[in-house]
């Protein structure tokens, strides 16, 4: 787990396999790291009603694709003390979320940041709003828009469904008499993995959890 007082950027890093092997073939890197995430999905039933009964009964199938919709400021001003292309950085990122032809589709994605579960997708839509200008009409800010949609295989969508993976990420709701040590051992099976937990949630006080709060337990590093 890194350290909570280094400022990360969020990445978005390409890949040609879908399975995910190799290294990375580009990367695009957040000038200014959202300030929301939006992370939608749906689960899928079977409704099935008894003979003689009105009421149906809603079986579990699976755990459909999910999107996520992440929105990335460009500023070309410099204000925030470092200078960037916004046309470049705009192409940066068309380049490594777009049209690839040497697999003749889009690249396969990871969207890594801190904690957040390492998400597999593809990129399903783009837009791109230019906000302010110079007189000669180069761009100095702009606002990308990018809705992505999972790419995971079953196998990894059903440890989520399932929420059994130490390698995913989870949140757990506090309820009154847990610990942080008992809720480690549901999460991962092993306590012993408390102080890291309660690093990533800046916990000073692992001794005293408030019911209602969430709490986010990282994958296992390997």
């Amino acid at each position: 787990m890194s350290d909570r007082g280094t400022l990360e950027k969020l990445v978005i890093k390409a890949f040609e396999k879908p399975d995910y092997s190799g290294q990375a073939i580009a990367e695009f890197s957040a000038y200014v790291n959202p300030n929301e995430i939006t992370l939608s999905y749906e689960m899928e039933y079977d409704s099935a009603q008894g003979s003689g009964t009105t009421n149906s009964r809603m079986n579990f199938k699976k755990l459909k694709p999910g999107d996520m919709s992440l929105t990335f400021f460009i500023d070309g001003t410099g204000a925030n003390g470092s200078l960037v292309d916004v046309q470049q950085k705009i192409a940066q990122f068309q380049t490594v979320t777009g049209y690839n032809g040497n697999i003749h589709r889009p690249n396969y994605l990871k969207v890594v940041w801190g904690t957040l579960q390492v998400k597999r997708c593809v990129l399903k839509s783009a837009s791109i709003a230019y906000k302010l200008f110079k007189p000669n009409g180069i761009p100095l800010r702009a606002v990308i828009t990018a809705n992505f949609t999972d790419n995971s295989d079953d196998q990894t969508r059903q440890a989520i469904a399932q929420d059994q993976s130490p390698d995913l990420t989870h949140i757990r709701l506090v309820k009154a008499g847990d610990t942080l040590p008992g809720l480690c051992y549901q999460v991962y099976g092993d306590p012993n993995y408390y102080l890291e937990v309660a690093r990533a949630n800046q916990i000073t006080n692992f001794r005293h959890l408030s019911p209602g709060s969430k709490l986010v337990f990282p994958p296992l590093e390997k």
